[in-house]
């Protein structure tokens, strides 16, 4: 019987012992707090147009719903001026974000879209001071912006360096969600380098801080108490955090505040391409051993990578010494490489590694415009693919924005090119690495199409190039 107790008793000390042992090697985060809170501020901005981010919410997220009985209705209407239900805007709305102080001087570093279309922005201190800031320069692919208080000796934040991140370390976000000001929140790195759609040229922290509406423009802090990142986007279908928050890498945001604060814009690497991720079947198409790099699904007229002599179908491995696992990994070192360099781009070309000089230029501020493909009158046809396809005309070239080559995919039945994913109205440009020249010439193309392996085929569908595998049956 004792020697029960005994075992249950020892079993009990090293149960508390090792809880003990866990909790201390969880960080305390206080000292973080109390050295670094007084350089993040709250910005409060005001504007009578309805188009920009509601409170610090990025492009396409709402609020949730609230009815007017709620306790929050009042709350959300004064400060984010939107309430839903149908009640609609005021005619002057408000919003709230965060920021934080770069330099001593007054310059504040927050998000885009927390002061797009504001005809005010006043920045709140810690210590309740306000000011009216002036708007230095505001850059929308990387979501930061710079303002500038008339204040001196103010408390300032240190940069630390997002190149050297490791998944699962923790982070610490301060911001004022929901106006709660100086609101303090901590997580792990849940992911580095996200692309997200419409933002390829910024490498995204993940992690599962709590951000909420407010929380925008605020740091995102490692242990040290170094800034390695700007809170800037969830996402939610609710309005409020899902366990998914992004944050703008701190080596991205000190490129972008130099620039705003010297010149008032940034400006962008560009390398004239558009591209694709290598899947598997289109890996085993190129005769790769597993798939990887950036595939070239276009080459744009006059620029840099046309004038370099990179072509369709190359398959981009390393761009100035960084290799390129995934298609997103490239746009972010274009970006961020200066314009008028000269930089070696290594590539796959029929199976072949082949290195380039690119003389990258500056990203260009317009987009391209995409046309789209006309609806083309079945005819009957036969071929290996059940693929019909029609020449095209040169008014439909022009449109289009095509060179000499490719036909229109007419109409499609069941088999290799349906399964591929080729639809109807598509442009095949190139067959198993061949351009097309005409329909003659791609039923000539089909023909001589290996079986029982993968090859090939680049398509044109509304005004975008991509790569699909195709195999026919053995």
């Amino acid at each position: 019987m004792r020697q029960n107790l005994f075992i249950s008793f020892l079993s009990l000390f090293f149960l508390l012992h090792a809880n003990v042992i866990q909790a201390r090697s969880l960080p305390d985060f206080t000292g973080l707090v109390n050295e670094n809170s007084a350089a993040v501020v709250n910005i409060s901005t005001s504007a009578k147009s309805t188009s920009a981010a509601i409170g610090g919410l990025p492009p396409g997220h709402s609020l949730p719903d609230i009815p007017e009985d709620s306790p929050f209705y009042e709350f959300f209407k004064k400060y984010f001026g939107e309430v839903p239900e149908g009640q609609g805007p005021s005619q002057e709305r408000s919003s709230l974000g965060s920021g934080f102080i770069i330099s001593k001087d007054g310059y504040v570093i927050t998000n885009h879209h927390v002061v797009i279309d504001a005809e005010e922005i006043i920045v709140r201190l810690n210590d309740r001071r306000e000011y009216v800031a002036e708007l230095i320069g505001s850059d929308e692919r990387s979501d930061i912006a710079v303002l500038k208080i008339e204040a001196t000796d103010l408390p300032t934040l240190k940069l630390g360096d997002s190149s050297n991140l490791n998944v699962g370390e923790w982070v610490l976000a301060i911001g004022s969600p929901f106006g709660f000001d100086a609101s303090v929140t901590a997580g792990i790195i849940s992911a580095i380098g996200r692309s997200l759609p419409n933002e390829n040229y910024v490498p995204f922290i993940q992690t599962d801080v709590a951000i909420n509406p407010g929380n925008s423009g605020g740091p995102l802090f490692n242990l040290d108490g170094e800034v390695i990142g700007v809170n800037s986007q969830i996402y939610s279908r609710t309005g409020g955090f899902m366990g998914l928050s992004f944050a703008v890498p701190v080596n991205v945001v000190e490129n972008v505040y130099k620039q705003l604060k010297n010149k008032g814009r940034v400006s962008r690497g560009w390398l004239g391409v558009l591209i694709q991720d290598v899947t598997r079947e289109l890996a085993e198409s190129f005769d790769m051993d597993y798939p990887h790099g950036a595939l070239i699904a276009k080459v744009l007229p006059d620029g840099p990578a046309e004038k370099a002599g990179i072509e369709v179908g190359d398959i981009v491995v390393k761009f100035n010494g960084e290799i390129v696992s995934f298609s997103s990994d490239l746009p972010p070192l274009v970006g961020s490489t200066l314009v008028e360099t000269t930089v070696s781009v290594d590539i796959i070309r029929r199976s072949k590694h082949k290195t380039i000089q690119v003389k990258i230029s500056e990203l260009p501020t317009a987009d391209e415009v995409i046309a789209e493909n006309s609806t083309i009158p079945k005819r009957p046809d036969e071929n290996a693919l059940n693929v019909i396809a029609k020449d095209i005309t040169k008014e439909q070239r022009d449109k289009l924005e095509l060179e000499d080559n490719g036909v229109l995919v007419e109409s499609i039945g069941t088999g290799p090119a349906q399964k591929a994913g080729i639809r109807e109205g598509d442009i095949i440009l190139i067959l198993n690495n061949i351009k097309i020249r005409d329909s003659s010439h791609f039923h000539e193309l089909v023909k001589e199409l290996p079986k029982g392996r993968s090859i090939p085929v680049l398509i044109q569908r509304r005004g975008g190039p991509v790569f699909l595998a195709l195999k026919l049956d053995e």
